[in-house]
Formats: C-alpha cells, sequence, structure tokens
C-alpha cells in the first residue's frame, strides 16, 4: 500500500504543521517559565537610597522631635559604618 506524495499525514503540511505546533509549545513553557521566574523574585531589587539621602533625612527627624539625641547618634553610627 503507497501513500504516495500526500500520505498520512499530509505530505510537507503535516510536516510544517507538526514543526508550528512545537513552537508554539516551546513558546509557551519559555513565557511561563519567565513568568515563574518573575514571581519568584529573582527580579533585581531597587538600588538603595544613597547614604546623603538617608542621613539627610535622620537630621531631619531629629530636628523635627521625632526621636531622641541618642536614637539620632545611633542611627547616624549605623549608616556611617562600612
Amino acid at each position: 500500500m503507497m501513500w504516495g506524495w500526500h500520505g498520512c499525514c499530509g505530505g510537507w503540511w503535516g510536516g510544517l504543521w507538526g514543526l508550528v505546533t512545537v513552537l508554539i509549545v516551546l513558546g509557551v513553557l519559555y513565557l511561563l517559565f519567565r513568568s515563574l521566574m518573575g514571581a519568584s523574585g529573582n527580579r533585581s531589587a531597587p538600588p538603595p537610597p544613597p547614604r546623603d539621602d538617608a542621613l539627610r533625612i535622620l537630621k531631619a527627624r531629629y530636628a523635627r522631635g521625632e526621636i531622641t539625641r541618642e536614637e539620632f547618634e545611633q542611627m547616624k553610627r549605623d549608616l556611617l559604618e562600612p
């Protein structure tokens, strides 16, 4: 029994549709993998604010009376430690 050019899988169209199907499945798997990696926290965190900004905010809080001198000094030491 000879199938000929348009055999059981539709000739070259069958191969083409098979390739399209594989590419679609790979694309879906790629998008799924990418979304899972993004949801797991793999993205880089935003950079911390510069120390100058933190020290400026600390000085402003001390000036407004939100923190005591002891708290100010301790936080300042924490910020300026390497």
